[in-house]
């Protein structure tokens, strides 16, 4: 991740090459083709050229939004894509929890299922995107949790209390959380490109 001030792209692409010459000095193979770059910039200005990254003589895919550990990072910094993505997949193993109800089992194992399967899905990394999701992402990951409660006749956390009670306030980086607060507007344009290897 490279930040790019006053259109000067000279400390970006002189971070690129360090990592190229660092993984060279490590015997480290970088492959170009599974690298992508993503640029992200939230000034009002007009739409910028930026140069080709190149590494190893080859020229890095720009792209408008990639997957990386399971997230869905977007351009625009929209969590929708990704919030969509996990409700629909969370939406799927409903059916296995009505299955398992079809048997009777008890609410406590419907819940315990419940926890280790759906909720995982709706929490994985929450304390990256939940802060700047909007209302309508996070009310479609709620039903999927309100139709669960359903399901299992149990009450069942929701994703708000979930994110606040991952911020630990002993956590060595819990300072960095203001960073990811719910409404926070972006008050100074800013560009940045980010990469992928």
């Amino acid at each position: 991740m490279g930040l790019i001030s006053d259109n000067d792209e000279m400390a970006y692409l002189e971070e690129i090459k360090h990592l190229e010459n660092w993984c060279q000095g490590n015997n480290l193979l970088l492959k170009v083709s599974k690298t992508k770059e993503l640029i992200v910039d939230c000034s009002k200005k007009q739409e910028r050229y930026y140069q080709p990254v190149r590494i190893s003589g080859s020229t890095v895919k720009r792209v408008d939004s990639f997957r990386y550990l399971g997230v869905h990072i977007l351009q625009n910094l929209s969590w929708s894509h990704h919030t969509n993505s996990l409700a629909k997949k969370a939406r799927q193993l409903l059916y296995h929890l009505r299955h398992l109800r079809d048997f009777r089992l008890p609410s406590k194992v419907l819940q315990n299922f419940y926890t280790c399967t759906i909720e995982s899905i709706l929490t994985g990394n929450i304390t990256l995107w939940f802060g700047n999701s909007t209302k309508q992402d996070r009310q479609a990951l709620q039903r999927v949790m309100r139709s669960a409660e359903r399901i299992t006749h149990t009450e069942l956390p929701d994703l708000q209390t979930i994110y606040y009670k991952g911020k630990d306030p002993t956590h060595p980086n819990n300072r960095l959380f203001y960073l990811l607060s719910l409404d926070r507007a972006l008050t100074k344009p800013f560009h940045c490109k980010l990469y992928h290897v």
